[in-house]
């Protein structure tokens, strides 16, 4: 694994989101559901080499990793591949790319050492943890949200009666209102035939952003500052929830699978 290095405190203000901020990620639910769902769809041969790597270990419970090391200051230089920022108007690499990385450099970075036969084996399974966690966040939209508002952290709203974020929503509040367990949500997304899955794997890493990206402009005018939101937003948009977590999790397996198959 490559060096890694303690960064001063100040780090998280020349990103979209702070330190505390960036802990808003598609909850341990959603992320789980991703796994589960990519873990249903491998093939044999990449089911084989991941259970090596991961010592049998599951996907589901993989892709919280990412999040988990956060609170380990060694790991701060990998905070800014959880999202990418760049303006709706703009087509990534318009504008400078940050030098600290993005969720799209990120997700490179994880394919090109799992492709490479030399990687040591202890980075093999330690960005296979944070490819299958990056996957699941590049299909949260607002992880493809705006950097003024760090994603949705800033626009404040209410969920029920309690104080929220529209990032937050996204990530989590409306899962949880939702009451499923991760394997109980991931066996109840949409049904759909091999043909419409081979059609939501298609495309390119850089096409999912966009695609994200389309979601969050639609996610941002969804809900006005300071709105209480209820069962009626949780009506009018769990089922982009849902579809989202689906793609992650076919769009994963489909990675993996050209990476190991």
């Amino acid at each position: 694994m490559k060096k890694l290095f303690l960064l001063p405190c100040f780090f998280f203000m020349l990103f979209g989101m702070d330190a505390s901020e960036s802990e808003l990620v598609w909850g341990k639910t959603g992320h789980r559901v991703v796994g589960e769902v990519a873990e249903q769809h491998l093939g044999k041969k990449a089911k084989r080499e991941i259970a090596k790597l991961l010592m049998g270990e599951s996907l589901a419970n993989a892709s919280t990793f990412a999040d988990e090391i956060k609170s380990d200051r060694a790991f701060r230089e990998f905070s800014p591949w959880h999202y990418v920022n760049f303006p709706f108007d703009k087509k990534y690499g318009e504008e400078p790319i940050s030098e600290y990385g993005d969720i799209i450099m990120g997700i490179e970075k994880c394919i090109s050492v799992l492709k490479d036969d030399a990687a040591d084996q202890k980075d093999k399974v330690f960005y296979l943890k944070m490819l299958v966690h990056f996957i699941g966040d590049l299909h949260q939209p607002l992880h493809v949200g705006r950097a003024e508002d760090k994603g949705g952290n800033d626009f404040q709203v209410r969920w029920f009666d309690d104080g929220s974020n529209l990032h937050r929503v996204w990530d989590s509040d409306m899962i949880d209102h939702y009451g499923m367990s991760y394997t109980e949500l991931a066996s109840n997304l949409p049904s759909i035939n091999k043909r419409q899955e081979k059609a939501i794997q298609e495309g390119t890493i850089l096409d999912w952003v966009y695609e994200s990206q389309n979601l969050a402009k639609k996610t941002y005018a969804s809900a006005i500052i300071g709105e209480k939101l209820r069962y009626r937003y949780m009506y009018d948009h769990f089922g982009t929830v849902k579809s989202q977590l689906q793609k992650g999790g076919l769009r994963l397996a489909k990675v993996l699978n050209d990476i190991f198959g």
